[in-house]
């Protein structure tokens, strides 16, 4: 913290903050205010502040203990406006990332960024831990499929902490207009990207523990299916299914609940795969995007013509991936299509990397 506080002193500050943004066991905010920090306002994410919301929810402003506006950066707002940062002399980062180019928090990071840059604000990202920081792998973003779930020209997995993707923005002025934020940056201490970490609170309501951060990745691009990843369960992207999904070794019947309000499938028993075991073993140790469960369920699926949804291609962040699928393209060709966006970012990565890499 002396890395930050004295910046953070006799100053008007926005903090970019959730449930999981922890000193020890104190919220990031609580410990600010209790030093005497001036937050003015909270930017809160897909999920809102407490990080309780469903996935895609609208996020609604409110008040932190009746005092300090949350201000929603997600949905119909997803960037902080002029007005939003008039009183402002300073904007904290602190979110728990998990590595993966559809968990919108880097989108978060990536307009608050812009926001800054467009209005002469200072930009403080505090780092964490990629829990999926040990590979990078997957198709990379084309411009024509941008979107909250992809906004920057990056694979699926990216393996760069929030600091280095802050970073990267900066200096490959991904910035609208090529702007560039005034950024400072405070490492983690101790962390290689061949650490594997283990994230003391979960980062949103249906990723409930590693098991699930581990097989996200992977299991993400069924939300661009008729394939239930689980939500509605104990086992949110540990299961995969659907009531018409043929040869099935697995039950289970979505429910309401709270994060996972009306899930698809309600109240009905789908027919599919409990991929615990696998995602809490033999994954880590893949580090690749495990397509085999995509294009046999696909295979499996009676419907063909229905499997896709229009979400697919945003989440895949090409339309090539969903044709390749249907085409019954192998594994090897499909990387190899990957392969020369894949090793033009690699080497873009490079330069931004704050830590040892994995190779």
């Amino acid at each position: 913290m002396d890395q930050y506080l004295p910046a953070l002193r006799g100053k008007k500050v926005a903090i970019v903050a959730n449930q999981a943004s922890l000193v020890k066991k104190t919220l990031l905010v609580d410990t600010l205010l209790s030093l005497g920090i001036n937050i003015t306002e909270i930017f809160a994410p897909e999920h809102g502040f407490k990080g309780d919301e469903d996935a895609g929810a609208l996020i609604k402003d409110g008040k932190y203990k009746g005092k300090v506006p949350i201000i929603s950066v997600y949905g119909d707002h997803n960037k902080p406006t002029p007005d939003d940062l008039k009183n402002i002399d300073v904007v904290v980062y602190d979110l728990q990332d998990v590595g993966v180019r559809f968990f919108t928090y880097v989108s978060t990071l990536h307009y608050v960024m812009e926001a800054c840059a467009e209005n002469n604000k200072e930009l403080i990202v505090l780092d964490r831990p990629n829990p999926n920081g040990y590979y990078v792998d997957g198709p990379v973003l084309e411009p024509a499929f941008k979107s909250i779930v992809g906004i920057d020209p990056i694979p699926i997995v990216y393996g760069m902490t929030p600091a280095e993707y802050a970073r990267m923005l900066n200096g490959e002025k991904w910035l609208k207009d090529g702007k560039q934020c005034n950024l400072t940056c405070v490492s983690v201490e101790g962390y290689t990207h061949k650490s594997f970490y283990d994230m003391p609170v979960k980062p949103s309501p249906n990723l409930p523990n590693m098991t699930s951060v581990y097989l996200y990745p992977s299991i993400a691009l069924f939300e661009g299916t008729v394939i239930s990843v689980g939500r509605g369960t104990d086992h949110a992207f540990q299961v995969i299914g659907a009531p018409g999904l043929q040869e099935a070794s697995y039950t289970f019947t979505p429910q309401s609940k709270p994060g996972a309000t009306h899930p698809m499938y309600e109240g009905k028993v789908c027919n599919g795969y409990n991929l615990s075991d696998f995602g809490s073993i033999l994954i880590k140790n893949y580090q690749k995007l495990y397509l085999f469960w995509l294009k046999g369920a696909y295979k499996n699926y009676p419907d063909k013509p229905s499997f896709f949804n229009s979400y697919f291609n945003q989440l895949a962040g090409t339309d090539k991936l969903q044709q390749q699928i249907k085409a019954g393209v192998s594994d090897d060709e499909i990387r190899k299509s990957w392969e020369p966006a894949l090793s033009n970012f690699k080497k873009i990565r490079q330069r931004y990397l704050l830590y040892e890499d994995f190779k």
